[in-house]
């Protein structure tokens, strides 16, 4: 019987004890649903700072992105009209070019038949007009008849006809007429380039021979490169014509370009985006064409509830904040967020005017969180 009451005793003073550890463990820290409950030291070590919802004036922006683009007349494919081989180039896809520099040169033996065609067409063309000079004369004092003078005059038009139309056929393959002569005939004939720009394709190599149909370089342009971007159907009425944006590419996002809204295409995709045409203000040699570009467009300003982006924490797919519910007690409260600006968010909760009076963590909210999950967790 007494070995019985000790044993009770003991019983008792170790359930005693237990409890008096849990009270202490609870006093230290206390896990209620989304309430904790911090020692002071826990809360210095944290270094939690508290704050309010302020009135903000923040601007939506839309990001959008695209590519770098050139329009039509500044992109130009050079081919040989007249076909060819071609005999030497130095071009090479990146190589800058000037307006007027030769590009190429060419040869082939149809060259030389257009340029004996219209040396012998600008001699017969001499024989005709003195020809139709004299029967002209002898028209005129009847020693001749209507007939034979028509015949002459009909001879001396369509010989101007086969003379033009050779001039023209030389001038398609870079040769002036005005300058042929007997003693310069050639082979061999030169292309030059068109613009001031550089070389984008070279889709040729030396001896082989080239169709009129065959594009043998892709010169571009650049002083009229444009970003295309794609806006989707939902955010196309924010935007106008004359509306400034920054443009940057993922591997400088520091380097924001300037831009211009300069037109707004009225064709939805099957996507349900359409284009919008953007000029650079300032152009940048380090953009070509074809390069990814990102952009940021801000649309408006509005006066909102705002708080610091640092005491908004995100779990399980939504977003919570920390309110101070006593000393160093702290309870995790669902938020619905607006527009981001500036490094403050937009809180767009239902019932966001009862949250003014509240006193909200804005530095230490990720610390709380992961204090409040780990010990869920226990």
């Amino acid at each position: 019987m007494k070995n019985t009451i000790i044993l009770l005793i003991f019983f008792v003073g170790l359930t005693s004890c237990g409890s008096k550890k849990a009270e202490e463990k609870e006093l230290n820290q206390t896990v209620v649903e989304n309430k904790l409950i911090l020692t002071e030291a826990q809360t210095q070590t944290i270094k939690i700072e508290i704050g309010k919802l302020e009135n903000k004036l923040l601007s939506s922006v839309i990001k959008l992105n695209g590519k770098i683009d050139v329009p039509p007349q500044n992109l130009i494919s050079v081919s040989m009209p007249l076909g060819g081989f071609l005999k030497s180039t130095q071009l090479l896809p990146g190589m800058r070019i000037k307006k007027g520099e030769t590009i190429a040169v060419m040869e082939d033996q149809q060259y030389i038949d257009f340029q004996q065609e219209y040396l012998i067409a600008k001699s017969k063309l001499a024989f005709a007009e003195n020809e139709y000079n004299r029967q002209k004369d002898l028209n005129q004092s009847k020693a001749t008849s209507d007939k034979v003078f028509q015949q002459t005059e009909m001879d001396l038009k369509n010989q101007k006809i086969i003379m033009n139309s050779l001039s023209e056929k030389l001038k398609l393959i870079n040769i002036n007429p005005l300058t042929l002569n007997e003693l310069n005939i050639s082979r061999s004939i030169t292309l030059s380039s068109p613009i001031d720009g550089f070389v984008s394709k070279v889709n040729v190599n030396i001896g082989k021979y080239v169709n009129p149909t065959d594009i043998l370089f892709e010169l571009i342009n650049p002083d009229d490169i444009h970003l295309n971007l794609k806006v989707f159907e939902k955010d196309l009425d924010k935007l106008s014509i004359g509306q400034k944006l920054f443009a940057f590419n993922n591997n400088q996002p520091d380097k924001k370009h300037p831009c211009e809204i300069i037109l707004i295409s009225q064709d939805l995709g099957e996507d349900r985006s359409a284009d919008v045409h953007c000029h650079f203000e300032d152009y940048d040699k380090t953009l070509f064409p074809g390069m990814y570009m990102n952009a940021e467009i801000q649309i408006k300003s509005n006066n909102v509830l705002a708080i610091h982006e640092d005491a908004i924490v995100s779990f399980e797919g939504k977003d919570f904040v920390f309110i101070l519910a006593g000393k160093n007690e702290f309870e995790m409260i669902e938020i619905q967020k607006g527009i981001s600006d500036n490094n403050f968010t937009e809180i767009t909760t239902e019932n966001k005017k009862s949250l003014t009076n509240l006193s909200f963590v804005t530095k230490g909210a990720y610390s709380l969180l992961m204090q409040l999950k780990n010990k869920s967790e226990e």
